[in-house]
């Protein structure tokens, strides 16, 4: 069940494999439009389709959404955000970090390619 929220209204969204905070800016159909202004989940690498799997066409490297970029999420897919809001180089830091650890614990092949990736994107990020 969703709940209905409004224009300006904070909330966390899930877009794809990543975890944003934002502000609602508008509404279409079954999606609301979020302003992204924070990062919580950095999305997975690879390909979405072939979880955890290296031999693919295409091992994609995933950026996070950029702060104020407006992406549609499901309605099903956004709560209402009541806490605090980092500043968004901090969240993204934080949340590639995060998936960093939590891929150096994991010996595969998939984990060592998304750890390249990462290490990629963080340079661009962090220029």
């Amino acid at each position: 069940m969703s709940v209905d929220m409004e224009t300006g209204q904070h909330v966390i969204g899930t877009y794809k494999t990543g975890q944003y905070v934002g502000e609602i800016v508008g509404q279409r159909g079954g999606f609301y439009v979020v302003k992204v202004l924070a990062v919580k989940k950095h999305p997975t690498q690879g390909d979405l389709h072939n979880p955890r799997q290296t031999d693919v066409p295409l091992f994609q490297e995933r950026r996070a959404l950029a702060y104020t970029e407006k992406a549609n999420m499901p309605n099903t897919h956004v709560k209402p955000y009541e806490g605090e809001i980092s500043d968004y180089r901090t969240s993204l830091k934080v949340a590639l970090d995060e998936l960093r650890q939590k891929l150096e614990m994991d010996d595969t092949e998939w984990a060592k390619k998304s750890i390249e990736n990462l290490n990629t994107l963080e340079a661009d990020y962090f220029k």
